[in-house]
């Protein structure tokens, strides 16, 4: 699987990376053993980038992914995590998480902390339940409200530790672009995580983000893809943004199927291929639940999507003519 390094630093992704949400109990539960073998997959296709939270399943994501990788070499796969949130251990018991969106015991709850000791706590918390000794990536997530005290206090530490070398790359991870964009000209981060603006279905990112990134050689990974599964498979009642789809947004997302599907592709075949065609994009995060969704989604990437479609799309005022499409894969 290709592989690119994030802005200027040596951390390498692979174009396909695991997002390991699903894995901490996103929605609805899923058995230790279908986790494992999810990653046991991913690793079997190639992939060699993970992503994880503490936010993802109040840890649960971190532990299983850290267990799958444990006995796998260390300098083979690189791997990310995010900092902003810590977890305090509920005083009451009973309950669960599904608030917050994971059905997991909620044996904890989320505490925002963008300050310097908030950074470093949370790292070494999310390093212990990993089991590692170090990760290669480290994200603020969703500092939505909190940016200031984010530039002012957290980005300081996490460009303290990229500069001792305990990490190998910075950035942050959210589902807007103004924020991600004021982290590119205020500081010196390597990429930025892009959630669900970036897509087939939605490009707001390609209004000031992606070409900031690609002015300042830094990178974007996008996540949400398939807008919280929109894309896969547009109907009544479907997720969009963690909520159901209003209707205009499901009625785009129809006559995008009916287009994709008339060139023989499927919606989510196209709506993985689309990001990769942006120079900035290092990556695409899929988050699969189970090692059939791994291999589905690695047959996708594989295969060929005719220039016909993009142009119709086009022609449909489904994608606007600027925006970079991709290009037909050589057949040899």
């Amino acid at each position: 699987m290709r592989t690119r390094t994030l802005g200027r630093t040596e951390v390498r992704v692979t174009e396909l990376a695991y997002g390991a949400a699903g894995i901490g109990n996103l929605f609805r539960p899923v058995p230790d053993e279908v986790a494992a073998a999810a990653i046991d997959a991913a690793w079997d296709a190639g992939i060699r980038t993970f992503d994880t939270a503490p936010h993802y399943g109040l840890g649960l994501s971190e532990r299983r992914l850290g267990a799958a990788l444990r006995d796998r070499p260390r300098e083979s796969y690189t791997i990310s995590t995010k900092v902003g949130r810590l977890l305090v251990e509920n005083e009451t018991t009973g309950g669960d998480d599904l608030g917050d969106g994971f059905a997991v015991p909620a044996t904890h709850r989320r505490v925002f902390d963008f300050t310097a000791d908030g950074v470093l706590r949370s790292l070494e918390a999310s390093l212990a339940r990993l089991g590692l000794d170090r990760v290669d990536v480290v994200l603020l997530h969703d500092p939505d409200d909190h940016v200031e005290q984010a530039l002012r206090e957290a980005y300081p530490a996490l460009e303290r530790l990229r500069d001792e070398g305990v990490v190998g790359a910075i950035g942050v991870g959210m589902n807007q672009c103004a924020a991600p964009t004021r982290f590119l000209r205020e500081t010196d981060i390597d990429v930025v995580l892009l959630a669900g603006r970036y897509t087939l279905l939605e490009q707001e990112g390609l209004a000031e983000l992606l070409p900031e990134a690609t002015a300042r050689g830094r990178s974007v990974l996008i996540g949400g893809a398939f807008n919280s599964g929109l894309l896969i498979d547009p109907k009544p009642g479907a997720t969009y943004d963690y909520a159901p789809v209003p209707v205009p947004v499901l009625d785009r997302a129809l006559r995008l199927r009916a287009v994709t599907e008339r060139h023989g592709v499927p919606l989510r075949g196209a709506a993985l291929a689309f990001p990769f065609a942006h120079p900035a994009v290092a990556a695409v995060l899929t988050g699969a639940r189970s090692a059939e969704e791994v291999r589905d989604t690695v047959d996708l990437l594989s295969r060929p999507i005719p220039a016909a479609l993009w142009d119709e799309l086009r022609a449909e005022g489904l994608l606007s003519p600027d925006i970079p499409v991709p290009q037909p894969k050589e057949t040899s």
